[in-house]
Parts: C-alpha cells; sequence; structure tokens
C-alpha cells in the first residue's frame, strides 16, 4: 500500500500530464517512490459519467511513467470517446488506480467463483481464446451488480459470450486497488 499523502501526487501527475500533451511539455516524474513498478488505471469523470479509462494491470512500467502513460491514454486515446479538448479538462474529474499483482483464481467448480469473489474489494480480469477484459474493483458497486453479473459483464467487455467465465478455458484473476482521486 501506498501511503496516503501520494493521493495529491498521483491526482497531480496525471493532470500534468494531460495539460502537458496541450502545450507539448514533460511532466516531472523525479520522486524516488515513483520508480516502483505497478499497475496502474487513471480513469476521467464528467459530470459523475466516464470520460476515459485507459491503464495497465501489470507493473510494467515505473509508477510515475504509468500514471502519466495512462492519464495521457485515457484523455486522448479511449476508442470509447472523443479526445478531451482543453477548455474542457477543467471540467474533468481524474481518478488513479495503483493495483496489486494479478492473482489467477483457481477453483475445483467455476460455480466457486460465486462464493469467491469479493464485490468492492477484487478486481478482475478474464483471458480466454487470446480475448481479454478487466474491471476495476469500484465497478460493480457503481452499477450495483451481484457476483454473477460481475462475471457476465466481464465476458461482455472482453467480446465474450455471456457464461464464458465457467469454460474451462477461461482464466480469471483477481487484484486490489487503492484508489487516489480529486
Amino acid at each position: 500500500m501506498l501511503p496516503e499523502t501520494m493521493n495529491e501526487k498521483l491526482v497531480d501527475i496525471a493532470r500534468k500530464a494531460i495539460e502537458c500533451r496541450f502545450n507539448h511539455k514533460e511532466v516531472d516524474l523525479n520522486d524516488e517512490i515513483l520508480e516502483n513498478k505497478r499497475g496502474v488505471f487513471v480513469t476521467l469523470t464528467k459530470d459523475g459519467e466516464l470520460r476515459g479509462c485507459i491503464g495497465f494491470p501489470e507493473p510494467v512500467y515505473p509508477l510515475g511513467e504509468a500514471v502519466r502513460k495512462a492519464a495521457v491514454g485515457a484523455a486522448f486515446g479511449d476508442p470509447r470517446f472523443p479526445p478531451v479538448e482543453e477548455d474542457e479538462l477543467k471540467d474533468v474529474q481524474i481518478e488513479v488506480s495503483v493495483l496489486t499483482l494479478p492473482e489467477e483464481i483457481t477453483v475445483a467448480d467455476p460455480q466457486d467463483y460465486l462464493d469467491f469473489i469479493r464485490l468492492g474489494k477484487d478486481g478482475l480480469m478474464i483471458e480466454m481464446n487470446g480475448q481479454g477484459g478487466l474491471f476495476l474493483p469500484q465497478v460493480p458497486l457503481e452499477w450495483n451488480w451481484d457476483v454473477n453479473e460481475y462475471l457476465e459483464q466481464l465476458c461482455l467487455k472482453a467480446g465474450l459470450a455471456p457464461g464464458s467465465w465457467a469454460l474451462p478455458d477461461a482464466k480469471l484473476y483477481k487484484f486490489e486497488s487503492q484508489v487516489f482521486s480529486e
């Protein structure tokens, strides 16, 4: 877990990364704690509605760089939304989720997932036949899903048929996140 004092720093890096994209500058990432590799997602909302969300489930980049890349990706590279406009940024709220390492969930019977997954605590990833999808831990609470609906929606997000989570080829992973927001 990161100290709560990182809240302002991580959100500030995300916001500055987006601002710097408009004026062609770079964000200063000189801080030792930002050098540890972590999985990260940056979520943008405007008027309570999703405006962009991009990230890295695996710790492939140092924390500061991961936040910078995810923020720029969420603002300008999420294919579900048009790029954030410079004058719009003041109305956008930023949330940074720092992830634990994903762990594969192994159960004897796929129906056991329903008892094993903790809503609001476990983020989920699914992989099957070269396709994959991910939801952060807060998503099922925001949508008032039970565990079964969480799994069904995860399949749909991954481009898989509903119920694919119960098939032998499906691999499910869980992770937790520490959320920092404005």
